[in-house]
């Protein structure tokens, strides 16, 4: 994958917003592609990573983007099976299967939920960010579970303002090594990008990064591992992942964030989004989707269980 590296010095007397200032200065890439390549990490301010758009840079400030050829290419629409839960006139709502990406990006530029929809639904190339049209919230890609597409721009609008306001109610089960350090807990550390490995997150120890909210119950205890369901207050990149390694327990199979060798053999790790609960536009109640629990993390379930009661 060839790269591309541009620098720019900030000219102005007044603070610009960085993606606002590459946009002028880039004019053949959109401001959705910068947005994205900001989140990717490919965007430093002095040297320090660019966390979001919306960062402010002021004169003299040294503004750096490295771009991937494989942005600037079309979206394919590629026939590729969806689970479908739920769909009507301005909204699906799949189960995804652990593996597949959610949109394409460096990497990734076909297999991904977006080219398979392209080609369930090609309208929805007009809904939302033009390089991950519908494209409303985003998973891990070993992650599986309930996810949500916009098919109009008024119900991907809709759907944005509940997801910015935290109006809706997202549950996960989750395995972890271990034990939490209570039955029940509320994690509440910030998030920011790893200023050493842009493709990690990392926990803001300095009152930098993102305000993340994470809740916990446990559902099942084991002696080695525990079962919980996870409910996020808010929605950052890796939160569950990089919140539970945080206060010692990672989610089983997690290579990044948790054990190099895991615990139990698995080829992904034991996350899985089993409800969404949102209100559809133009409705007052919310509805509720639920993706069932895969059959193979269902086996390693089963498997605990059975080792439990043959040592007790």
């Amino acid at each position: 994958m060839s790269q591309t590296n541009h620098q720019f010095e900030v000219v102005s007397s007044e603070e610009v917003r960085v993606d606002k200032y590459l946009a002028e200065k880039l004019p053949d890439i959109s401001r959705s592609q910068i947005k994205s390549i900001i989140e990717d990490g490919n965007v430093t301010l002095d040297g320090v990573v660019v966390d979001k758009a919306g960062t402010k840079a002021r004169q003299g400030g040294l503004i750096e983007i490295v771009i991937n050829e494989e942005k600037a290419d079309g979206l394919v629409p590629e026939r590729i099976p969806l689970d479908i839960l739920y769909e009507d006139d301005q909204v699906i709502v799949l189960n995804k299967a652990a593996g597949m990406v959610v949109h394409p990006g460096a990497g990734n530029q076909s297999g991904t939920l977006v080219n398979a929809l392209l080609a369930y639904y090609p309208a929805i190339r007009e809904v939302g960010e033009e390089d991950r049209p519908g494209v409303v919230h985003r998973l891990d890609k070993e992650t599986s579970g309930v996810i949500l597409f916009a098919k109009t721009q008024k119900a991907y609008k809709w759907f944005v303002r509940q997801f910015k306001t935290h109006e809706l109610n997202k549950t996960y089960y989750a395995l972890v090594d271990g034990k939490p350090p209570t039955p029940t807990g509320r994690i509440e550390t910030p998030i920011e990008r790893d200023q050493k490995v842009r493709t990690r997150m990392a926990v803001g120890l300095h009152g930098s990064g993102k305000d993340a909210v994470t809740e916990y119950y446990t559902r099942e205890s084991f002696s080695q591992h525990t079962l919980l369901d996870v409910h996020l207050i808010t929605g950052r990149t890796h939160q569950i992942r990089v919140h539970f390694s945080y206060i010692g327990i990672p989610v089983v199979g997690d290579r990044v964030y948790g054990k190099r060798n895991p615990t139990i053999e698995m080829d992904r790790f034991f996350l899985h989004a089993h409800t969404l609960v949102i209100t559809l536009p133009g409705e007052r109640a919310p509805r509720t989707f639920i993706a069932p629990l895969p059959q193979d993390l269902e086996a390693v379930l089963e498997e605990l269980r059975e080792n439990e009661r043959f040592s007790g």
